[in-house]
């Protein structure tokens, strides 16, 4: 779903180091990007009501399953459309029984969302969006913009992440 020219993270040059970033869970926990430091993070940020975002949560998932064990983390950040009414996460709960997710799903204020991304006002925002840090902290992969699409594939991210696995936190 394509809601607004590239987003800012996918044109910015990777590898970078990835920003901070908060996720508020329902029930009042907060995951810190930086307290994931030593997995390989895969984040989804997504709208709750898309179906594509909910194929690619289904899809993280799996790999969750698979990977997680050595050292993956999916995460999700849900965050409201601009420009649309704030739901709060009222539906968060339900997405993330419905999908039977064995990662954590959050919540992150829009412009949260924009300023971690880089985007400004007049970018395009590709959901959902993949971004893929490593064991260090370092962005690796983006989807979205001049980013990889090809990530959303559970192959070509199982690949992906399993090849970052092998590497160690202080390359």
């Amino acid at each position: 779903m394509v809601l607004s020219a590239a987003s800012a993270l996918s044109s910015s040059a990777l590898p970078r180091s990835s920003p901070e970033f908060r996720i508020d869970q329902p029930g009042g926990k907060t995951i810190l990007l930086s307290s994931l430091k030593g997995k390989v993070v895969v984040l989804e940020f997504l709208f709750v009501k898309s179906q594509h975002c909910m194929r690619v949560a289904r899809t993280l998932n799996q790999l969750q399953q698979e990977l997680g064990p050595g050292g993956m983390q999916a995460v999700g950040v849900a965050f409201d459309a601009p420009n649309a009414a704030a739901t709060g996460g009222e539906y968060l709960d339900a997405m993330a029984a419905a999908l039977n997710l064995s990662y954590p799903v959050g919540l992150a204020q829009t412009a949260s969302v924009d300023a971690y991304l880089g985007r400004t006002g007049n970018e395009m925002l590709s959901i959902p969006q993949l971004i893929v840090i490593d064991r260090a902290g370092i962005i690796r992969a983006a989807t979205g913009g001049q980013g990889n699409p090809s990530l959303e594939d559970a192959n070509a991210l199982r690949a992906l992440v399993s090849g970052l696995l092998k590497e160690s936190a202080a390359h």
